[in-house]
């Protein structure tokens, strides 16, 4: 039986790093790819590499690395990004530029690269992680919601057009989860902000709330590499994975009830807003 290979992004910290021992342990030949190699894991059936999904040269010398060595790619999991948060009207476009290179146009010119290899192969999987983001939304945060919904809609007509070749595109959301994301969201939405800012106070009254909802966040980023091995291998793999009922229902209510979402945003927004005045 041929040992499976899989090729995962963002593999120097958080789901991604724990993707890369998960895949490992059970087996696969893993390829971390990361700015930061020297954060990537080591050990058996692990081979770290540098990448830069926002580069062209990177991007492709990491899938030539791969398929010089194995000559084979079963498994891509686009799973690089971050949260380039601040108010619309102070981000500076370049750093939107960014954030999509990052989220998005990373993601599409690496499955661009993979997929005649897959086709010959008759078989592959492209594991695309989104985020809950990608169907709602929260001020501060307009860019990186666009990056991820514009990565789902790509993602599911891209599942169309390769399904015929064995080939299945899909989507990975995972909701509030114990890493550094939520803390590099704050540091860019400080960064991001203009010194004489119109939403200066608003900044601070966000940064509460999202401090206030990280203290109740149980999933880890081993729980998630648990949904990322799932949506890699499933025999019948589903459009999107969660990894519970409640991001589940939160993307429901935002998809089929978003005057409801807003509504309920609003609500809590409003008391926020009464907590800090105190």
């Amino acid at each position: 039986m041929t040992t499976k290979v899989v090729a995962i992004t963002g593999a120097s910290s958080g789901m991604g790093k724990a993707a890369v021992q998960l895949f490992a342990q059970r087996g696969w030949i893993v390829y971390g790819g990361a700015r930061r190699v020297e954060k990537i894991p080591t050990g058996a059936n692990i081979h770290p590499v540098k990448l830069d999904v926002t580069v062209d040269e990177s991007n492709q010398n990491f899938i030539h690395v791969i398929l010089t060595e194995q000559h084979r790619i079963d498994v891509l999991i686009n799973n690089a990004g971050y949260g380039e948060g601040g108010p619309v009207e102070d981000v500076p476009i370049s750093n939107v530029r960014k954030q999509f290179e990052t989220n998005f146009f990373g993601a599409a010119e690496l499955t661009k690269l993979v997929l005649p290899t897959m086709r010959q192969q008759t078989s592959g999987r492209i594991v695309n992680i989104s985020s809950i983001g990608g169907d709602l939304y929260m001020p501060l945060n307009a860019y990186y919601h666009a990056s991820k919904g514009a990565l789902q809609q790509w993602s599911d007509a891209l599942d169309i057009e390769v399904q015929q070749f064995g080939i299945r595109s899909v989507i990975v959301q995972p909701g509030g989860t114990q890493s550094s994301w939520g803390k590099i969201t704050m540091d860019n939405i400080r960064k991001n902000l203009k010194p004489d800012s119109a939403y200066l106070q608003f900044a601070t009254m966000i940064g509460d709330a999202l401090d206030s909802a990280n203290g109740a966040i149980s999933a880890t980023s081993a729980d998630l590499a648990k949904i990322f091995y799932a949506a890699a291998t499933d025999v019948k793999p589903k459009h999107r994975y969660f990894h519970s009922f409640s991001d589940r229902l939160v993307v429901r209510i935002a998809r089929v009830y978003p005057r409801m979402y807003r509504a309920a945003f609003m609500a809590i927004l409003k008391h926020q807003g009464k907590r800090s005045s105190r």
